[in-house]
């Protein structure tokens, strides 16, 4: 290098120290347990980029994903406290136990009613009264496709088809009331050891969407795949409502646009990963669709799980109805 350029690239240097970057006025920390790999994670590199471009740098976006910062519940702690301004994650009712009425079993029979029913003034009512508890909503999306049934024994095509079957299920109440109602043994197995479970026969089936059950391989210990799309799980973008408050109007419609626009690219591409996984699966395992009319009695018989929240307030049997009629 010439002793020109070597002046140059000093003076560069100077200049730099002399005149560091400008910080951004407001900075998001998003933290949430799924790998990088996973759809919710692009999505929220697809927010990041967006944010920043949009606010023309005046909010920076850190993106921590794998669980890095902790456990969903944990993380949504911190967001309410305000060391962490986001997340997403399966801890929803931390924020309004109302999000529970999404995962009423038959609830809605098509994604596109769920992402209506959410996208409305109905998902705004569920989503504005986690504001009560120090959380800021300004986008829901699905957490993946509809549940769907694998099990080891013969296919499922009926609520008859159900009782006896010893089904693992997560910790959620919803569904472990489910399958009460229908009659099985739900089982609850600890995700990372639903494999083994399955191939020791601990457990003769579960639960989850075809995503989960192809990555996870549950198809090497199952036999038959039973759509029964019963339940699916909200996904909402919870963020620290002093952080959110502490913004200028202009940068809150920016926040909450580019919201809007990731949570919708989520949902987009999450839902057609679902697809490609369930054909996947359709060459591994014996799967079968539920009729309509046998809709109709799975509906009837898992009708005591509605009327378990009902009953102990945690929605009214008006706000169900809202629900479906939101997704319509």
């Amino acid at each position: 290098m010439n002793k020109t350029l070597v002046k140059l690239a000093i003076m560069a240097v100077g200049i730099g120290l002399a005149f560091p970057v400008m910080a951004a006025d407001f900075n998001f920390k998003f933290a949430h347990s799924q790998p990088d790999s996973s759809v919710r994670h692009k999505s929220m590199l697809f927010f990041k980029e967006a944010l920043e471009k949009e606010s023309n740098g005046r909010i920076s976006v850190e993106v921590f994903s794998g669980s890095q910062l902790g456990s969903e519940p944990e993380v949504m702690d911190m967001v309410k406290m305000g060391t962490v301004q986001g997340t997403r994650g399966g801890a929803f009712t931390k924020a309004n136990k109302k999000f529970l009425i999404y995962t009423l079993p038959f609830l809605y029979d098509s994604t596109d009613a769920v992402l209506k029913a959410m996208r409305s003034d109905f998902g705004t009512h569920i989503a504005d009264a986690a504001k009560d508890n120090g959380y800021y909503i300004p986008a829901t999306g699905v957490a993946g496709g509809f549940r769907v049934v694998t099990n080891n024994k013969h296919a499922i095509n009926t609520p008859d088809d159900v009782a006896g079957l010893k089904i693992r299920t997560p910790g959620i109440e919803t569904i472990i009331k489910t399958f009460e109602a229908l009659g099985a043994s739900p089982t609850s197995i600890p995700y990372g050891e639903v494999y083994m479970a399955l191939k020791m026969g601990v457990a003769d089936g579960q639960e989850n969407p075809p995503s989960n059950i192809s990555v996870m391989k549950f198809y090497e210990a199952q036999k038959y795949l039973s759509l029964l799309n019963y339940q699916i799980h909200p996904d909402p973008l919870f963020v620290n409502l002093k952080w959110y408050e502490s913004l200028p109007d202009d940068l809150k419609a920016v926040f909450d646009k580019v919201s809007r626009e990731a949570m919708e690219w989520s949902d987009e591409h999450w839902l057609a990963s679902e697809a490609d996984y369930l054909k996947f699966l359709g060459d591994k395992l014996e799967v079968n669709e539920v009729s309509a009319e046998n809709r109709a009695k799975f509906v009837e018989k898992v009708r005591p799980v509605w009327d378990f929240y009902i009953q102990n307030g945690t929605f009214s049997e008006d706000e169900v109805k809202q629900a479906i009629e939101a997704g319509k």
